[in-house]
């Protein structure tokens, strides 16, 4: 293994080798889905996969360095596009399997309802000091499809010197639950999974590219356990844990 996939395996407790549970790489906002789909997993008799969660971009970077992934379940097909050009994935596994909105969250305790669209007064929302958490747009997808909205929108030249980035979703959706923001771009599940935040609004669907959760094995991960495993993820019993979290099914 490469020196910089060893560090990052030690930093988030990844076997160096692999052992019988699958290593599966997934985006920070499949935390909580992914969690339960894996209890199902193991209840069937298969070996607790391990779990890694973080922005695609980062997984997707480790990987290529030589992290030890099986499975890779990214939030944008740009960073399993990535995979592919490195000849990281088996192709003929990759499948889009989900689907995302793009909200605008604020915190629960001071909720506020907004229509999205071009003369959006987000200076109003966020307030003399105010900073709009979202995920890093140079890398995480989340924050690509934010500033994708942003711009479509002509809200982009405004809202840039207030961003406050973050290493993933769910780093940005911490910043509004703590009140560190008075606002954030997050996913609807991410909305959904917290009780701290709530909806302000929705980005119109034509302001963003459609948002698509690819996955797919890893060469190493193209075994008969590792195909089993993707399988599950499309089977009826993960199928309705994705839709009760608010995942859209492709």
């Amino acid at each position: 293994m490469r020196p910089l996939a060893l560090v990052f395996c030690l930093l988030l407790g990844i076997p160096a080798a692999r052992a019988d549970g699958l290593n599966v790489f997934a985006a920070a906002s499949l935390t909580d889905a992914m969690r339960a789909v894996a209890a199902l997993w193991q209840a069937q008799g298969h070996p607790a996969p391990h779990l890694v969660f973080a922005s695609s971009s980062t997984l997707a970077k480790q990987i290529v360095a030589g992290a030890p992934a099986d499975l890779f379940a990214s939030a944008d097909l740009k960073w399993m596009d990535y995979l592919a050009q490195h000849e990281q994935i088996a192709p003929e596994t990759r499948r889009n399997l989900l689907g995302n909105d793009l909200v605008l969250i604020v915190p629960a305790n001071r909720p506020q309802h907004v229509r999205i669209g071009p003369k959006f007064d987000f200076a109003a929302l966020l307030g003399p000091g105010g900073r709009l958490a979202v995920g890093d747009p140079s890398h995480v997808p989340a924050g690509l499809y934010a500033a994708q909205a942003l711009k479509k929108l002509g809200l982009w030249a405004a809202i840039e010197p207030r961003l406050a980035p973050a290493a993933d979703v769910r780093a940005a959706l911490l910043l509004v639950e703590r009140g560190d923001a008075p606002a954030g771009i997050v996913y609807g599940t991410d909305a959904a999974a917290s009780a701290r935040v709530m909806v302000a609004g929705t980005f119109p669907a034509d302001s963003h590219d459609p948002i698509v959760y690819p996955f797919a094995l890893t060469h190493a991960g193209d075994t008969p356990d590792g195909r089993a495993l993707l399988a599950f993820m499309q089977s009826e019993a993960a199928r309705e844990v994705f839709i009760k979290r608010g995942f859209i099914m492709e």
